[in-house]
């Protein structure tokens, strides 16, 4: 019997040894959104036109890999704020929204990147089935994940108007 508890405690400790997984690296950091590349669009301020189409222009980065972001259009015309907010802009006065304009997409990140530049053409249309689209004082919201599950958002103060 002493021998057999020699050989099984031993065997014993290999196996559980041996299936305990090595422990990865874990993703902690958030991935950023960056605007101050050349040409980014829209910045705060900046102000789109109803039946054209922009391109969305901006740098998101993660230390490990991205994931996919999420553009939020919405009309502030009850001048709301977002907290990622720092630049003030001319609001209009506050109003009741009659046709608001209204645009939530999500949009994938090609696999195993850790640095991407948009180049997201989006088309403003003049108006829905309601009628025209209410113009002024809008947010254009970014929302960036990485692969881990982390998200850094950019709140954006625009105006959107017809020509």
């Amino acid at each position: 019997m002493k021998n057999l508890t020699t050989i099984f405690i031993p065997l014993f400790l290999l196996m559980i040894f041996n299936s305990c997984e090595k422990d990865e690296e874990i993703d902690k950091e958030k991935p950023t959104i960056n605007l101050t590349i050349q040409d980014a669009f829209p910045l705060s301020c900046d102000t789109i036109y109803f039946g054209e189409s922009f391109e969305l222009k901006a740098l998101f980065s993660d230390n490990v890999e991205l994931g996919s972001f999420s553009i939020d259009i919405h009309n502030n015309f009850d001048h709301h704020s977002h907290s990622t907010e720092v630049t003030e802009c001319n609001l209009d006065p506050i109003k009741s929204p009659v046709t608001p304009f209204l645009f939530i997409n999500d949009y994938d990140i090609p696999t195993g990147l850790k640095q991407y530049e948009t180049n997201l053409e989006i088309n403003i249309p003049l108006s829905n089935e309601n009628g025209i689209f209410d113009d002024g004082d809008y947010h254009f919201f970014i929302s960036l994940t990485d692969k881990e599950g982390w998200s850094e958002q950019k709140g954006l103060s625009i105006k959107m108007l017809h020509r």
